[in-house]
């Protein structure tokens, strides 16, 4: 007999994960993200200009297409509300229907500036693939960097992904080349990690860094 019970999977620690709304506060709070053209530069393959508001809204609604897109956000000092302070933005990307034998997704992440270097990126990254693996049953999980961003490397590699591709000369920034690589973690992989780890993985709360 399963000893599992019902509980809110959209917790870790000290974070919480909540769908994007159609607000002027979660409009406001995406275009702050995606106008930070120093996280940007590390991150994304478009060619960087100003971030329109515009642009803005229209990554606003791929959030919300993703198989999995959150809004990530301190947990809340007031019981009355669902979320806290939001900080960062998490997407599980769809697959076309026609990939849904082969069981994995892509994840991208942002955290606001002020934000950063407080462990919540890697946090969401973690419960994200506790979601994936656990809640979505999916097989492998992969995140991308460029090989100037040594600290995502770093800290994917800290997660337990492994590198399983380098696409050479793949990016143009700076007025160099620059190779993308693509990280990976299996099911597998994940699960024994977590256990020897001694994390609960029946709970998201058992699962943040």
């Amino acid at each position: 007999m399963s000893t599992v019970k019902p509980f809110d999977p959209f917790r870790s620690e000290r974070l919480v994960y909540r769908a994007v709304e159609d607000t002027r506060e979660d409009e406001a709070f995406v275009h702050d993200i995606q106008r930070d053209a120093e996280a940007q530069s590390g991150a994304s393959y478009g060619l960087l200009r100003p971030e329109s508001v515009k642009s803005s809204n229209e990554f606003k609604e791929h959030i919300s297409k993703c198989l999995l897109g959150a809004i990530i956000c301190l947990a809340p000092t007031d019981e009355k509300e669902s979320a806290g302070q939001p900080v960062g933005i998490l997407c599980l990307k769809a697959n076309p229907p026609s990939w849904a034998p082969h069981r994995w997704t892509d994840i991208s992440i942002d955290i606001l500036k002020k934000y950063q270097g407080k462990g919540y990126g890697g946090e969401a990254i973690r419960w994200s693939l506790w979601w994936a693996f656990q809640m979505a049953g999916l097989h492998r999980v992969q995140i991308q960097a460029f090989s100037f961003n040594g600290g995502a490397m770093k800290l994917y590699e800290r997660l337990g992904f492994k590198e399983e591709g380098r696409i050479r000369d793949h990016m143009f920034f700076a007025g160099s080349w620059h190779d993308g690589l693509i990280y990976g973690i299996l099911e597998d992989e994940w699960r024994e990690r977590e256990r020897e780890a001694g994390r609960d993985l029946a709970s998201s709360t058992g699962v943040s860094i």
